[in-house]
């Protein structure tokens, strides 16, 4: 039995990939897909079944009739909630969960998932959504997860809404984690690191190009100055600006000599035997936060930001450089989209074929 998905603000696919790929769970099948992000819908095109349209998506529904799904799954632009936009009020963009909720009554799904940034948790929206989700027949349980907990190689906090029909049922949720912290006491495997997905990838990148479109050549560097390529070997295992500034500061910018406190993350280098930081969509800018690879003196590649995020190197991305390096770092670790699949098929089969 095939299950179809509606995947909502798709993106590259990320999700999609957790639920219909065997390696995650699989079961699962894309119809249609919808995201704004042209490229991105080119690269969920190249891998996946289904539709893929690039539109806004309440322009879309004005002209579009749903098609039928057993899911629907998501994430609605979340910069609306995020501790990296101070200016909360007034942004549109909270409302597109509503058109998310619409999608999910008119393709009859029985069940939605939708993801979002940690903060959603405590805002008043997640309780708008939940209550909008009620009012179309959905009961909903909501929780904050950590990829690293179910196999990502990467510590992402996110938000994850689940919403189904039955009533007086309750699934299993959050999913039980697949992987542990090391620092606890558990019979789990350890979470995954670093060292663990980038470690047989050389040293060195190979050429400044992307290379053709669509592409699966993604490791490949940048051209930095000297003085970037000195600033890079200024930074330990581990270290971030406040090494370069105690090492070198004659060639740390002046704005992080003036500022003496702040985030540690930035200009920052991954430790080989951790999970990875969350890798958001600039990751090439070591200036951005820990982007610098635990080694080599060099921001790290797409290849190792893919992996990184949990993509396979037989993914094939359509774009730029900044178009992908955006899909990767807006995807949802398909890992952790694997194992909340595993809850959608356990309401959507184990739990009809036991009735």
């Amino acid at each position: 039995m095939t299950l179809r998905v509606i995947d909502l603000f798709s993106g590259a696919g990320g999700m999609s990939l957790g639920f219909c790929d065997q390696n995650f769970c699989g079961g699962f099948e894309t119809v249609l897909a919808i995201d704004n992000d042209q490229a991105a819908v080119k690269t969920h095109e190249l891998n996946f079944p289904g539709r893929a349209v690039c539109a806004n998506i309440e322009e879309w529904l004005l002209h579009n009739e749903v098609p039928a799904a057993d899911v629907v799954i998501g994430g609605p632009p979340c910069q609306g909630f995020s501790l990296l936009n101070k200016k909360r009020d007034g942004d549109t963009r909270r409302a597109l969960w509503e058109p998310f909720i619409e999608i999910a009554e008119r393709s009859g799904a029985r069940v939605f998932v939708m993801e979002n940034v940690a903060e959603l948790f405590r805002s008043p929206e997640r309780q708008l959504i939940e209550s909008k989700a009620r009012q179309h027949g959905f009961q909903t349980q909501a929780t904050i997860v950590n990829a690293a907990d179910y196999g990502a190689p990467q510590t992402r906090k996110r938000t994850i809404i689940l919403g189904w029909r039955e009533a007086n049922s309750f699934p299993n949720f959050p999913p039980l984690p697949s992987h542990a912290d090391p620092k606890l006491k558990s019979n789990l495997p350890r979470w995954r690191t670093v060292r663990d997905v980038i470690s047989d990838l050389p040293m060195q990148t190979l050429g400044t190009e992307i290379g053709s479109v669509p592409t699966l050549n993604l490791h490949f560097g940048r051209t930095p100055t000297q003085k970037s390529l000195e600033r890079y070997a200024a930074v330990p295992p581990g270290g971030n600006r406040f090494d370069l500034l105690a090492k070198r500061p004659d060639i740390t910018p002046d704005c992080w000599v003036r500022k003496t406190s702040g985030g540690t993350d930035l200009f920052g280098r991954l430790w080989w035997d951790r999970p990875s930081v969350t890798i958001r969509t600039e990751f090439y800018k070591p200036e951005k936060g820990r982007y610098l690879h635990p080694e080599a003196n060099r921001p790290i590649s797409h290849r190792e930001a893919a992996r990184l995020m949990g993509f396979p190197d037989s993914f094939r991305f359509y774009g730029t450089k900044v178009e992908v390096a955006r899909q990767i770092g807006n995807a949802v670790p398909p890992n952790l989209a694997g194992e909340l699949a595993k809850t959608v098929r356990d309401i959507l089969v184990e739990r009809q074929l036991a009735a």
